[in-house]
């Protein structure tokens, strides 16, 4: 099993290198073992995901720091590949807050993690922007003595009247500055914001795919300048969704014929017995 400086310096090198990194997201030691299984080479976890599998919204509001660590640890143990998380908003408004977050996160064998410049506030939903970059800067800082590549979100493009996409370029160029590893910006408008945004910032960059709406090809992306692809919670929304088709035949036709469709139980069996 590798160290934690080892998964380390093994996701550094993934930003590093030529060439754009597919980052899916599991969202339980489950998920994780199949995406090992399958090739991928790093990891991140989703809150969204996370939350669905325990009946929760994905809010910050409505997971606990402690429950989505634990949901983390389980996935990083699943798996010898490197592992970051979706810390969401670091659970506080404090730069104190966010790096804390970062300590735990690193404590429990992740490797890398996001925070978001989002509130939780619907009448205020992002922070003004120096108070964010003291967010970043304190989880950089926390990070950087860590063996911890810290992700800064601006999540501007995901509430309705922000798709502002030179603030939002402001705000990726702040958070590199206080010392943010790579920057994401979720929900791009289109290809050419996504240029445009690699085109502005001297770090790497992370574009979200799995939402509604156009689709690109990693090898669009990466002539677009993205360094990182991850999906969200997109896989677990797709997983969802076919279980909501297959209850659906059963109660709405009384048919059955959702299983020609599902994985094999031995499928199943093989994956989960694979070792790390």
């Amino acid at each position: 099993m590798p160290t934690h400086q080892q998964k380390f310096e093994l996701f550094r090198i993934l930003h590093q290198r030529p060439g754009i990194l597919v980052i899916p997201n599991p969202w339980d030691a489950g998920s994780a073992k199949i995406l090992t299984a399958l090739g991928f080479e790093a990891l991140a976890t989703t809150s969204a995901g996370f939350a669905f599998s325990v009946g929760l919204p994905d809010s910050a509001s409505a997971i606990t720091r402690e429950a989505l660590l634990e949901n983390a640890r389980s996935i990083a143990e699943a798996t010898d590949l490197p592992v970051a998380a979706d810390l969401q908003n670091g659970f506080g408004p404090s730069p104190d807050t966010c790096a804390e977050t970062i300590l735990l996160a690193a404590k429990i064998g992740l490797v890398g993690g996001s925070i978001e410049d989002a509130t939780g506030d619907p009448q205020n939903p992002i922070y003004e922007l120096n108070h964010a970059i003291d967010r970043v800067a304190a989880a950089a800082e926390a990070a950087h003595d860590s063996h911890f590549l810290l992700t800064a979100r601006a999540e501007n493009f995901l509430y309705g009247g922000r798709a502002d996409l030179d603030d939002t370029i402001r705000r990726l160029q702040a958070f590199a500055e206080a010392g943010a590893d790579v920057l994401y910006a979720p929900g791009l408008s289109d290809l050419e914001a996504i240029k445009k945004v690699c085109a502005s910032v001297p770090r790497p960059v992370n574009v979200l795919m799995g939402l509604k709406g156009a689709t690109y090809s990693v090898a669009q992306l990466a002539a677009a300048g993205a360094k990182r692809v991850s999906v969200g919670g997109s896989f677990a929304r797709a997983a969802l969704g076919a279980f909501v088709r297959a209850a659906s035949e059963v109660k709405n036709q009384g048919t059955f014929t959702y299983a020609n469709e599902a994985i094999s139980h031995a499928q199943v069996t093989a994956y989960m017995s694979n070792p790390k």
